[in-house]
């Protein structure tokens, strides 16, 4: 008999085939016959040997009816397979599963909505299903490829579209869950396949109606039927599932094409959408993993440098999101690679904003370099608020460590520490970024508390603070200040102090104090000098305003509070009395309002100093002063000279002593156990560096010879501190003749025997001298070497600003002041490192 007759005959086909056909009722709106199908399962679990030959005749029947369009057999065929999938699980299902895979992809690849959408569901049935064993060739490319193109549909019909979108996103949540624990699937995190599962789901997840919900990524959104069906809910849960389950590997394939998806659809400006994705995306994936994402976004970061203002300002809000996520948990190796990436695109903007400024007055567009310079503001601001949370949010070693960092990188004149060109900046760029990283200073100092002081102010972040202080620029000076209050003040006082006043009764503001350790202790005899050098000098500038004289009042009182045993007290007293006699006396020529700003803030802080020590004689004398005060001069005190139009006196009388603070009256209320109330006679005298002297010469150069010594600028910027060595060039010293060098000043030279026993008898005196010397004496010995030190520098002021001798040979009196006599061109004397 031929074998075509066999095919015809059905009692001779094989069984299992007949078992398919069984399941198919002639009107396909019968649905699937339960006893068929319950047969076909008994006989596929009985012989699972033929399951990939059950699977390849379905695959056959549901290709020809996917031809033929009768797609009522196509939904039982598929329903057949999902019972069979369900019912077996055993070795031989393996190729099965091939034959369904290639049944789903025929659905997919077919551009009915409902064909697609009936494949899909086969297919997330199937991603549930867990395996027992591997699957060493199985791949899923063309799913992703066809889930993610569903997800991206632009059918006519918005139900439709709805419905398809939702199928492609559920289809590679399927993938998701198949491959993302399969070891052998590893090759789902590679780029290829990352480029299309992330843009597809932040496709869907751009709805403008989900941006609220998509702002609160703690919580998960879209639950129940409405979530199921709504693109943006679902794709979100999927992108959550999906950075969940990624491992350290794989963040980088993971997050680079959120940000390539960002910047393809331009959602930096307005960046709403951008922050929500990276909340998504911190709070997803696991704590250890953190750094690495702040790393992504600090990279493109550094590939965006160029871009608009709007486009970096958007990049590091969203840096700021993240690192407030990540500063709660694991920050990794990256906390000083996110500050420098930060203050180097900082130094960037300053630049663009400065150039703009330049091309603003020689360009006619005004209005469109301005707006460029707001939003330049705008990327500053971002910055430092990123750089302030950053390390607002750190432990206390890690911050310490990031403060000595941000100082580091402040420029400040006369220091080679500075890391930025102030040269190619220029003055007014310098003081942009001294204040921007100041400002950033102090929100990182924000909440800081440090056991002990010098752990706090150590000596390389200590000195340039107060460096930066003493500059002419009052908003300088506010912001040291307040970087200051933020470290010294452990115990949250303040608030409490805020206000230069008179306080009444200071035990009702409730200050919280403990006692001085040893460490602080050790601290003041270190480095009190440097404080109250720095509060002494911060008075006496002439641009100071209500302000500055708050600070410094809310200085001095956390300094007694936190910092203040007996001999500081005395110190503090004896600051008091030195600011008061500045005041008094006016050697500096400072302006009426300045002085009594000081008188003032001596009032306010010896009033609230005596209160605090607890001494009622010294508390009655205070409040003597102050009661005359309020009569006779209501301008020493700050209720008064700090409200506007404040009548100021012509002079300050020195005779009147009973409206001053008399340094006899404190001693003898101090005198008794405690207070060595005799220091209070020894006038407290500022020990003003060098840096400080050379940086005011140095400003006051580039102010004064800004216009006519152009030439002489860069020459002022770079005085050497070696004093000694420029004196051989004054004009009292004649240049000694060198010495003529032969063979024996070399064997003099050459023959150190005694030279050594002489140097350890110096020591041995220098040592013995301040060890044995009364502190009077190791105080004029100091004034006079410092008052020396003055002279030689003011000579070189001189001589720095003098104008350059005219040839003209003309004797002319200008404002006053007599032009010297110029001299002929070939009678000048050059310095010999200005002749060719």
């Amino acid at each position: 008999m031929p074998a075509g007759v066999c095919g015809c005959c059905g009692p001779l086909r094989p069984r299992y085939k007949r078992l398919v056909d069984n399941i198919f009722p002639l009107d396909p709106k019968d649905g699937l016959s339960k006893s068929d199908m319950e047969k076909l399962t008994f006989y596929a679990v009985s012989a699972p040997e033929k399951l990939d030959r059950i699977g390849a005749y379905l695959a056959d029947r549901l290709s020809r009816d996917v031809v033929r369009h009768r797609y009522g057999y196509v939904v039982i065929a598929m329903e057949a397979l999902d019972q069979l999938l369900m019912a077996c699980h055993s070795q031989s299902i393996k190729p099965f599963v091939e034959s369904f895979l290639h049944m789903v992809a025929k659905l997919l690849e077919s551009r009915e909505p409902d064909l697609q959408v009936l494949g899909t569901n086969s297919f997330v049935k199937f991603a549930n299903i867990e395996e027992d064993t591997p699957s060493y060739h199985r791949r899923y490319d063309f799913f992703v490829s066809q889930f993610s193109a569903m997800c991206h549909s632009t059918h006519e019909d918005p139900e439709t579209r709805t419905r398809i979108r939702v199928a492609g996103i559920k289809g590679l949540q399927g993938v998701v869950r198949k491959t993302v624990n399969d070891e052998l699937q590893a090759i789902i995190w590679e780029p290829q396949h990352m480029d299309k599962l992330i843009p597809s789901m932040l496709f869907n997840m751009q709805d403008a109606d989900d941006l609220d919900r998509a702002g609160h990524p703690s919580t998960p959104s879209g639950s129940g039927q409405d979530g199921e069906e709504n693109p943006a809910a679902l794709a979100e849960n999927c992108f959550r599932e999906l950075l969940g389950r990624a491992a350290y590997g794989n963040m980088k394939n993971a997050v680079r094409p959120v940000l390539v998806h960002l910047d393809n659809h331009h959602l930096w400006d307005p960046n709403e959408f951008a922050v929500s994705c990276f909340r998504i995306i911190m709070f997803s994936i696991q704590a250890q993993h953190s750094h690495h994402v702040i790393q992504q976004v600090l990279t493109h970061l550094d590939g965006n440098n160029k871009s608009t203002p709007r486009v970096r300002a958007g990049i590091v809000q969203v840096l700021l999101e993240t690192v407030a996520i990540a500063a709660k948990g694991s920050v990794g190796p990256t906390v000083l690679e996110v500050f420098n990436t930060l203050l180097k695109h900082l130094r960037m903007s300053v630049d663009f904003e400065l150039g703009d400024s330049s091309r603003r007055n020689s360009s006619s567009s005004v209005s469109s370099v301005r707006g460029r310079e707001s939003d330049e503001r705008i990327v500053q601001n971002a910055i430092i608020q990123t750089i302030g949370f950053f390390g607002g949010n750190l432990p206390d070693y890690q911050r310490a460590e990031v403060m000595m960092f941000i100082m580091g990188k402040v420029p400040v004149y006369g220091t080679p520490c500075h890391t930025l060109d102030t040269v190619k900046i220029g003055h007014q760029g310098t003081k942009r970024i001294q204040t921007m990283l100041l400002s950033s200073l102090i929100m990182v100092t924000s909440g800081f508390k440090s056991k002990s002081m010098s752990a706090a102010l150590p000596p390389p972040f200590l000195d340039p603070l107060f460096s930066i202080s003493l500059m002419e620029d009052s908003e300088l000076r506010q912001l040291v200040l307040e970087i200051l209050h933020n470290i010294i003040d452990r115990h949250d006082n303040r608030a409490k102090l805020r206000g230069i006043r008179i306080i009444p009764n200071v035990a009702a503001l409730k200050i919280k104090r403990e006692k001085i350790s040893k460490q602080d202790v050790a601290f003041m005899k270190k480095h009190g000098q440097q404080l109250y050098r720095h509060v002494y000098l911060g008075c006496k500038e002439e641009d100071n305003v209500h302000k500055n004289f708050e600070l410094l009042f809310t200085t001095l009182a956390i300094l007694t509070i936190e910092l203040a045993n007996e001999e500081v007290v005395i110190d503090l007293i004896r600051l008091s009395v030195a600011l008061q006699e500045m005041a008094l006396n006016n050697e500096e020529n400072m302006p009426m309002s300045i002085r009594c700003g000081i008188m003032a803030l001596v009032a306010a802080y010896l009033n609230f100093l005596s209160q605090m020590i607890a001494n009622p004689p010294f508390c009655q004398h205070v409040s003597k002063v102050i009661e005359l005060r309020n009569m006779d001069a209501p301008y020493l005190l700050p209720e008064h000279i700090f409200r506007d139009k404040c009548p100021l006196p012509e002079s300050l009388d020195k005779d009147d002593r009973q409206l001053y603070f008399q340094t006899a009256d404190m001693a003898e209320c101090l005198a008794g156990p405690g207070y060595n109330a005799e220091r209070l006679s020894i006038p407290y005298i500022p020990q003003v560096t060098v840096l400080y002297t050379v940086g005011k010469i140095i400003h006051r150069c580039k102010q004064t010879s800004r216009d006519r010594l152009t030439r002489r600028k860069s020459f002022v910027d770079t005085i050497s501190l070696q004093v000694d060595i420029m004196s051989s060039s004054l004009p009292d010293k004649q240049p000694e003749l060198a010495e003529e060098i032969t063979f024996e000043t070399l064997k003099k030279a050459i023959d150190t025997t005694g030279l050594e026993e002489q140097e350890r008898e110096k020591r041995r005196q220098v040592m013995e001298k301040f060890q044995k010397a009364p502190f009077e004496e190791i105080a004029a010995h100091c004034e006079s070497k410092a008052n020396m030190l003055h002279d030689r520098l003011a000579q070189i002021f001189e001589l720095t600003i003098r104008p350059p001798p005219s040839p003209s040979g003309v004797v002319s009196i200008s404002a006053g002041h007599t032009q010297h006599p110029s001299v002929p061109v070939y009678e000048m004397k050059f310095p010999d490192l200005c002749v060719y």
